[in-house]
């Protein structure tokens, strides 16, 4: 039986190009709405995968992340928001696209149908058995993406896998393969709408829960973010007040500034 792409289907919305513009807003939010209930679908797979995760980068290993087009630049936003919200060396979670940093921005024609291209990226990285890679395709068929993962199980590398077809090839690829069907985009094919989303929630919710687990948050707080802008540094100065019972503002700052993050000054306060 052919692999049917239900994210290609036919969007059961027609003659988009004569409906009002707050029709178009109206009907693209309702087919937003049923995104979280899909991904909560899925809920039991994203666990699994989570905690392999966890229990990898636990004992020194990495999080990659390997796309094309859309997904990939999920992957590379995911991944590059882990330092300066969690403390985290750059390097401990990566991003990979097909066509490289080019990719980013601009399309790269064919990059995403080649067969070796993917693993050579991994190998750039000194990839090994103690990482993690997550091939993320909305179609679930991406050849760059299949057969990185496809090597990856070679070299006894842990995978997982997020797309939003049923019964992918690229689920196949994987050991914690996600699948979260949205079904037909709101503009046929354009998968950077639902599926998209789709794959940023699951993202999010992996990366927030592994970095949960290695100890970057306490209680509620981001106490090792990096103090990048006056934002991040009021936020922080509140959270020190908050924590160690202060008063006074320009203290907490100044306390915050000499130890570089919310946790530091709080251990050495108290010491």
């Amino acid at each position: 039986m052919p692999f049917i792409k239900v994210t290609e289907s036919d969007s059961p919305y027609r003659n988009l190009d004569k409906m009002p513009i707050r029709d178009l807003l109206e009907n693209i939010n309702k087919e937003d709405q049923t995104v979280p209930a899909i991904v909560a679908g899925q809920l039991p797979q994203i666990e699994a995968l989570a905690q392999a995760i966890s229990d990898k980068m636990l004992m020194g290993g990495r999080l990659f992340y390997i796309g094309a087009g859309t997904s990939g630049r999920l992957g590379i936003v995911d991944a590059s928001e882990c330092p300066p919200t969690y403390g985290v060396p750059y390097g401990l979670v990566i991003g990979i696209i097909a066509g490289g940093f080019k990719a980013i921005t601009e399309a790269v024609e064919y990059a995403e149908d080649d067969t070796r291209q993917g693993w050579l990226d991994l190998q750039a990285h000194q990839i090994n058995s103690s990482d993690v890679v997550i091939g993320i395709a909305a179609s679930g068929t991406t050849p760059y993406v299949i057969s990185a993962l496809e090597e990856c199980r070679n070299n006894n590398i842990i995978t997982g896998s997020i797309c939003c077809n049923p019964e992918a090839p690229l689920s196949q690829a994987a050991d914690y393969p996600i699948e979260v069907v949205v079904g037909p985009e709101f503009v046929t094919g354009s998968t950077r709408m639902k599926s998209g989303t789709a794959q940023k929630l699951v993202l999010n919710m992996i990366s927030t829960a592994v970095m949960i687990q290695l100890g970057r948050v306490e209680d509620n707080k981001m106490v090792n973010m990096q103090l990048t802008n006056d934002k991040l540094v009021d936020r922080g100065v509140k959270m020190v007040m908050h924590n160690l019972d202060l008063s006074n503002y320009d203290l907490a700052k100044k306390l915050l500034l000499e130890n570089g993050t919310v946790k530091k000054a709080m251990e050495n306060y108290r010491s």
